[in-house]
């Protein structure tokens, strides 16, 4: 079976989703407590990880492992996103530099970007340098930040790993540990190659000498591929031929992002709430920031003390924007996703209106530049106003453009999955298909098309499409 290891703000949820059809392995000890089961500390297959800004979860390993738990992800609910990443964790590529920072270097990687510390790489780079990287660190696509990367060649694992012209053994834990590891490395059937150094990770600590020996002999099947690529490519980058620059040499590893939209997040709910006490919207109030996770584990262990009800009624949208904002005078950004995994900054706002009781938001932004509005066609001036109301779990949201005289230039309705309102933005996945009602009072569904053409490419699925088309009808009569 399959081996998976979780980890971040949805493990428990996962672990309970996946554990009919995946081996979980290397569970931390809470989820050992919680499922009260013996998990194996095996090497895993696929490793699945919460993204940073706690929005989805990336899964990482063997191909055809990776592509089964992304598959069930993505099944998590309606607006559950998935895209597979150019560039995956150990991924090699021969690249150029494409442009350098204070502290690194962008590297051009063909379909994406990394970035490259000049803390790890052993001379001066400038723009248009070539360089061999390898990903150390992926990005989701929807991120902020790029790929980390570096010159040290890995073969990655969660019980071994090998690092590519490091001579020697190395192990995480006490002196002691160490060295009982570094003696158990030479008893171990497997060969490592020549050049190629043994990292222990933790999860090595509780693995026996057979689980070690095939967490070994897996790293090692990663190097040799990664040899195998490197033997037949130029001993440097700079040895070829122009056009060969990016090009990807080996990746014995693929990494699939999921994005999980609000209703997925309460699906999650529902998976952890067959496990343990869970409060309505638990992964939604955890995906907000730190603060709100510790707020949620306090909640659910008073709630377990006092014998508090299993289940919970709806989402508490009042308390957690009371609590955790966003609030009248806040600056909110609004963050708007696309279908292919991009995310962008639409800008920043005031927080004019607040209503947390029924989950409001408005939205005040003073726009600048020129050009007309996408759709309404109307000028676009300095000193226009743009004012955005957001309901927390509705499918759409209005923007009117007013002037600065206070002329109104039209309204533009969004279309998109369920808005969720993070104490510092917006969050959504624009759906394509939208309604716009021009300053004569006209009112026009546009951008059908892009929706039909991201179903065709697999960016949406055709049941999520569906409901994209009946709330711009509804919204569409709405405006009429």
């Amino acid at each position: 079976m399959t081996g998976v290891r979780i980890r971040g703000i949805y493990t428990t949820a996962l672990t309970q989703r996946l554990r009919e059809s995946f081996e979980v392995v290397q569970a931390s000890p809470p989820i050992r407590r919680r499922f009260d089961a013996n998990f194996p500390s095996k090497e895993y297959d696929a490793s699945v990880g919460t993204t940073d800004d706690r929005q989805g979860a990336g899964v990482t390993g063997d191909p055809e492992a990776v592509e089964a738990v992304a598959e069930n992800l993505a099944e998590v609910g309606v607006d559950a996103f998935r895209w597979s990443d150019p560039a995956p964790r150990g991924a090699v590529f021969d690249a150029a530099v494409s442009d350098t920072l204070g502290g690194g270097a962008v590297v051009d990687l063909g379909d994406r970007e990394g970035y490259l510390s000049f803390g790890r790489i052993d001379r001066r780079i400038h723009e248009g340098d070539r360089v061999r990287v390898q990903v150390h660190d992926a990005a989701p696509p929807w991120a902020d930040h790029r790929p980390d990367l570096g010159t040290e060649i890995q073969a990655f694992g969660g019980v071994a790993s090998l690092s590519k012209g490091i001579d020697k053994v190395v192990a995480s834990g006490d002196e002691a540990t160490r060295t009982e590891l570094a003696r158990t490395t030479q008893m171990l059937p497997t060969e490592v190659p020549d050049d190629w150094g043994v990292r222990w990770e933790y999860a090595a600590e509780d693995a026996g000498m057979d689980a070690m020996d095939d967490a070994l002999g897996r790293a090692v099947a990663q190097a040799e591929t990664i040899d195998a690529a490197l033997a037949d490519a130029p001993d440097s980058p700079e040895d070829a031929e122009g056009g060969d620059v990016p090009r990807r040499l080996a990746a014995p590893e693929t990494t699939t992002w999921c994005w999980f939209g609000r209703e997925s997040r309460f699906g999650l709910d529902e998976a952890r709430r067959e496990v343990t006490t869970t409060m309505p919207g638990h992964h939604r109030v955890k995906a907000a920031r730190a603060s709100a996770s510790a707020a949620v584990d306090f909640v659910e262990d008073l709630w377990a003390e006092t014998e508090g009800p299993a289940d919970g009624d709806d989402f508490p949208t009042g308390a957690a924007l009371r609590q955790f904002g966003p609030s009248e005078g806040d600056r909110l950004e609004i963050r708007h996703g696309k279908p292919d995994g991009r995310c962008f900054s639409l800008g920043r706002g005031e927080v004019t209106q607040c209503s947390p009781g029924e989950g409001k938001v408005t939205v005040r932004r003073q726009m600048s530049g020129r050009g007309t509005y996408d759709a309404l066609g109307t000028t676009r001036e300095s000193g226009d106003v743009a004012v955005t109301k957001f309901r927390e779990g509705r499918w759409w949201y209005p923007t009117v453009y007013r002037s600065e005289d206070g002329a109104k230039k039209g309204t533009y309705v969004n279309v998109c999955t369920p808005v969720e309102l993070f104490p510092d933005a917006a969050r959504y996945v624009d759906l394509h298909v939208d309604v716009v009602k021009f300053p004569d009072g006209e009112v026009e569904r546009v951008d059908d098309d892009e929706l039909d053409e991201a179903v065709e490419d697999g960016y949406v699925a055709p049941e999520l499409a569906e409901k994209a088309r009946s709330v711009a009808g509804r919204v569409e009569r709405a405006l009429k």
